[in-house]
């Protein structure tokens, strides 16, 4: 199996960023934001955050893909980055 390029991986990287920043943050302050209605026993008036969070954006439902795209996204992102920061090299330490 061939391996895959630094630039490559890069390139792949980089060109996903843009494309999951938007999906993750919203993913990440609607569950927040639900789950601090959840604590503060207001949950039931925010379930809006939780359809929001699961990708129901009013008429346009994704809740069947939305998580799955998410997660697959995220995974790229991890396995990309984690083999650039494998690849890179090392730095000495600075001491003081």
């Amino acid at each position: 199996m061939k391996a895959i390029s630094p630039l490559r991986l890069r390139q792949l990287h980089k060109a996903m960023v843009p494309i999951m920043l938007v999906p993750l943050l919203v993913t990440l302050i609607s569950g927040i934001g639900f789950q601090a209605a959840i604590v503060a026993g207001n949950g039931s008036e925010f379930i809006w955050l939780m359809e929001l969070h699961r990708g129901k954006f009013g008429r346009l439902n994704l809740e069947m893909i939305y998580p799955f795209l998410n997660g697959l996204g995220l995974l790229t992102l991890v396995i990309t980055g984690g083999f650039m920061w494998w690849r890179s090299p090392s730095r000495p330490s600075k001491t003081h």
